[in-house]
């Protein structure tokens, strides 16, 4: 195998990969055609064999070219992170910071901590991916993570913040409409809210509260971003944080006593970052955010 292949062959067939066609992925590189396929030639040459296949509809990965795909990844987020720190080699604080965070606290909470940020180190370009799915930190996918569970990796840098508590809230007005739950038997009689797909907090909150179950939501989706947009317009009865849901006057704690959820909320980012002047003000800043966050209650 040829060991001076470069990255740009790798990040063709990754492009190739997502896009399922040469054009698709010179279109998303911003590159020729012809370049991308000598590219992945090079690469079945390399490797002495053939990693896609031609369909009617374009390029399948042959079971080789599956493979690579967490592989290659792995190398664009190492890239991504070293372009990223590349670019903060300035005086002052500057350069690109990329943060994960859970759906709602990306969207209802971290905000208020970009503007800040932005305020006081204008050089600073933060990249938000908001994701109930959990950022590979020690591959670099982001710098710093926000995750509502403790992290088990060592090499890990990590601050606990404290317990977002979530409770069941409806719209006064679904309430007025369809009356209030006064025990859980009454959900029976109600549209709930939830999610489409289990996923691992469906599993933990139907081990707390057998009702909240797949078979009983009248409305599902996957996006808790979603799920509170249908609570907000009273379709019916969710899952929602406690903090958020006292923003808006309208939203309605129900069975208090009969559900709780406390969701330990952490902010995370790998070790070797500790000395990134521009990775420390933001993890300081969305730790001062987020116990601003919790402590609103």
């Amino acid at each position: 195998m040829d060991k001076g292949i470069g990255w740009d062959h790798y990040r063709s067939l990754l492009a190739v990969l997502n896009a399922g066609s040469l054009s698709g992925a010179a279109r998303a590189l911003g590159i020729t055609q012809p370049t991308v396929g000598r590219h992945v030639s090079a690469l079945e040459s390399a490797f002495g064999q053939s990693l896609f296949t031609r369909t009617q509809t374009g390029l399948e990965p042959t079971e080789a070219g599956a493979a690579l795909r967490g592989f290659v990844e792995a190398m664009q987020s190492k890239a991504a992170a070293l372009e990223r720190e590349a670019s903060s080699q300035a005086n002052g604080i500057g350069g690109t910071v990329r943060v994960s965070a859970s759906e709602v606290i990306g969207v209802e909470v971290v905000p208020t901590a970009l503007a800040r940020l932005r305020a006081e180190h204008p050089q600073l370009r933060i990249e938000l991916v908001p994701t109930n799915r959990v950022q590979d930190l020690l591959n670099r996918e982001v710098d710093i993570a926000i995750r509502m569970t403790a992290p088990t990796q060592q090499a890990l840098l990590a601050r606990r913040i404290g317990v977002v508590e979530l409770g069941l809230f409806a719209h006064s007005s679904y309430l007025e409409q369809h009356g209030t739950p006064f025990d859980v038997a009454d959900l029976e009689h109600h549209a709930l809210i939830g999610f489409d797909e289990e996923t691992p907090f469906l599993r933990a909150a139907q081990a707390r509260f057998p009702p909240w179950r797949r078979e009983a939501f009248s409305l599902r989706s996957d996006s808790d971003l979603a799920q509170l947009a249908m609570i907000r317009a009273g379709c019916g009865i969710g899952i929602c944080q406690e903090v958020v849901a006292r923003k808006d006057a309208s939203l309605v704690r129900v069975l208090r006593d009969a559900f709780a959820f406390p969701l330990d909320t952490w902010v995370t980012m790998h070790g070797d970052l500790r000395g990134s002047r521009r990775c420390v003000a933001v993890f300081n800043a969305l730790v001062e955010c987020l116990e601003d966050h919790i402590q609103a209650l």
